[in-house]
């Protein structure tokens, strides 16, 4: 598929559900709103994002009260759980919403998280190993197949998955350094094209990273990896609407700690869509043209004020 002509789709992030009314009530509300999936973040301290409900479980029971939303994992770390054990789940999760799951996973970047949990945090080379083995393990389970595997950091003996998806459900990795870059153009349906991760355990806040040469790079770097498979780009994005869109730019420079004088550069960042609906629909699709990106993930505080924008773009392509 020509990505540029791919259809958009968008997606809430629920970081700020705290219980299971609020689950079910943004999981309803999205799928009214025109939403294609509800995403939930992989934590358990409470710093940076809040206090979250356990992924998977949490999506299961979304799950119940949908029937078209797509349930995903923004994303998993992947240390925090064995591959074989991630490919049960997921095939059952994907099973009792009838094909509506996607999982998203990454190499774990939170170093307080780990060691909050007495886990080691390795160098990133190890952890991003380790990403690409489960990966390598989770697309030949879930595709049904009888998995012999040895790697560096596991081993499986022809192991099979139950319930057996249909097809295997969307893999979806959240990539910032060449080297994931590349391991998620290899194996991912779907790419989030992030800021990189820095050894400390955090993420890097460099205006750099932010950037329309930096973003592009990266892209391209997912797609020569990719190679002649279809590969999905997406961002998280949280949008800042005003009437003005400069006026809204320097708000987000200033809120950013980049300063006011950085307002061109956040008008043009691909990250940053800022005014009125109109106007930030119109970036998407310049954007599309521009980078590939065609799906869009929201938090939750901005679910029912980016509505607008999910009607005017989603499901549309190029020619339509």
């Amino acid at each position: 598929m020509d990505e540029h002509a791919r259809a958009f789709r968008f997606g809430v992030v629920g970081e700020s559900i705290r219980s299971g009314a609020e689950l079910t009530a943004t999981a309803r509300r999205a799928e009214e709103l025109g939403y294609a999936t509800l995403t939930l973040r992989d934590h358990f301290v409470r710093d940076p994002f809040g206090d979250q409900l356990a992924p998977m479980v949490a999506l299961a029971s979304a799950a119940a009260v949908t029937s078209t939303l797509r349930l995903g994992t923004m994303v998993l770390a992947n240390d925090y759980r064995h591959p074989v054990l991630l490919a049960k789940e997921a095939a059952t999760l994907d099973h009792l919403s009838g094909g509506r799951f996607e999982l998203g996973i990454g190499a774990g970047w939170l170093r307080t998280e780990y060691e909050a949990a007495g886990m080691p945090f390795d160098a990133a080379g190890t952890r991003v190993g380790r990403l690409e083995e489960s990966l390598r393990i989770l697309r030949s389970l879930l595709s049904g197949e009888t998995t012999s595997f040895a790697g560096d950091h596991y081993r499986v003996d022809g192991l099979t998955v139950f319930p057996r998806p249909e097809r295997c459900p969307p893999l979806v990795v959240g990539a910032g350094s060449a080297r994931m870059l590349g391991i998620a153009g290899r194996h991912a349906d779907t790419v989030g094209i992030l800021p990189r991760a820095l050894p400390e355990g955090a993420i890097s806040d460099e205006i750099t990273e932010r950037l329309p040469d930096t973003i592009a790079r990266k892209a391209d770097l997912v797609r020569e990896a990719a190679g002649d498979r279809d590969v999905e780009l997406s961002m998280m994005v949280t949008p800042r609407f005003g009437a003005d869109p400069r006026a809204a730019a320097a708000r987000v420079a200033v809120t950013r700690g980049w300063g006011a004088s950085s307002t061109d550069l956040v008008l043009d960042m691909p990250s940053q869509f800022v005014g009125p609906p109109e106007h930030i629909a119109e970036q998407m699709t310049e954007r599309r043209e521009r980078y590939g990106f065609t799906y869009y993930q929201v938090p939750d505080s901005a679910m029912e004020e980016f509505a607008p924008v999910v009607a005017l773009l989603a499901g549309r392509t190029r020619q339509a």
